[in-house]
């Protein structure tokens, strides 16, 4: 009697697609032909889940993940993030879906689906004799005929700044499938601005790294908006500092607003009152000459990744000087380039060469 195999690709009464694993079967190791068969097959598996979100028509999965929370989506590397894949095949083609997500952010699920039917059409080949790496060798060439034929058809779209409407038609185009469907002309706008914003045309290349996607509880999706700028979810330093500032002249800071301090381990002790006052005394004169240097160089505004204590925040209350503290290094290099400015080591490199300027 033949073996049975342990593993059996099948699909229930809807099209959906599982595989009946033999728990008890005797296990052995696979190879040659196969093995390969078994990795086509987990590929495959992969393929179909994704293959009915895939195009226009495409239906959204509801995705749980183990704390309960769900996820209702038809993205390709959205729904192959969240599971949980075991197999090293699999895991491969989770892989492809993340890497085309990152290196052209859409496309995901047709990727994947492709990937699954040249898979299922190189089996037949196998069954026919043909080394795997023939058949490797028969799809790059085949890649590079699709290419030439696709240069050769295809149509140069012409944009600019002043001319977006294809950029629009071709972002609508993207979204409407997506969950913001309902309002893609709106999306489709902010998009098309927000690369605009940041792409270098004559080079043909835009660097993504200073687009920010910053979300908020409440509202309604037609309440997202553009901000050309770099918005960070902080208040200044003091209740009592104006909220909002124009012509800012920014300080941006990485050194902390506190007295010096020695580099090794070190212990004070004081054992009067004149001792504590001349320490309050040194470090208020250290703080009042850190403002100085900072109202010296023009700045109405600092910009600190380090907090500071509240003598310093008072200090800088009655010299006028709102500041906001606690701003993360990724932010703070956002900052300095969306304002001209340089990022300050030490109070004593501050120069108003240096400043960033907004508003």
């Amino acid at each position: 009697m033949a073996d049975q195999p342990q593993a059996v690709y099948a699909t229930d009464e809807y099209g959906r697609p599982f595989i009946i694993v033999r728990e008890q079967a005797r296990k052995k190791r696979s190879h040659g032909i196969e093995a390969i068969k078994s990795h086509i097959l987990a590929a495959r598996t992969v393929a179909n889940i994704l293959r009915t979100s895939l195009g226009p028509r495409g239906l959204d999965k509801i995705l749980i993940s183990p704390d309960g929370d769900i996820t209702v989506t038809n993205d390709g590397a959205t729904i192959l993030s969240q599971m949980e894949v075991e197999h090293q095949i699999a895991k491969l083609m989770v892989q492809l879906s993340k890497s085309q997500d990152d290196e052209i952010g859409d496309g995901t699920t047709g990727v994947v689906v492709l990937a699954g039917a040249l898979l299922e059409q190189s089996e037949a080949l196998l069954d026919r004799g043909i080394h795997p790496i023939r058949i490797a060798d028969g799809f790059e060439r085949a890649c590079g005929v699709a290419v030439d034929h696709l240069d050769g058809i295809s149509d140069q779209v012409e944009f600019s700044q002043e001319n977006q409407s294809n950029l629009l038609r071709i972002a609508m185009t993207s979204l409407g499938s997506k969950i913001v469907s309902k309002a893609h002309s709106q999306f489709a706008q902010i998009a098309v601005d927000a690369v605009l914003s940041v792409a270098d045309l004559e080079r043909k290349d835009v660097d993504f790294e200073l687009i920010k996607v910053d979300g908020k509880v409440g509202g309604s999706l037609e309440d997202t908006s553009l901000v050309k700028g770099v918005v960070i979810d902080k208040d200044m330093s003091h209740p009592g500092m104006p909220r909002t500032i124009k012509d800012a002249k920014l300080a941006i800071l990485t050194c902390p607003f506190e007295p010096p301090r020695p580099k090794t381990k070190h212990k004070l002790d004081i054992s009067s009152v004149d001792e504590y006052k001349k320490l309050q005394a040194y470090e208020k004169s250290k703080f009042d000459d850190m403002i100085k240097r900072v109202k010296d160089t023009g700045a109405n505004l600092v910009i600190c990744q380090w907090g500071f204590d509240d003598e310093a925040n008072h200090l800088l209350m009655q010299n006028d000087l709102p500041a906001v503290r606690w701003v993360g290094g990724p932010e703070i290099e956002l900052i300095a380039i969306a304002t001209n400015g340089r990022i300050v080591p030490r109070f004593e490199d501050l120069t108003a060469e240096k400043l960033g300027r907004a508003g």
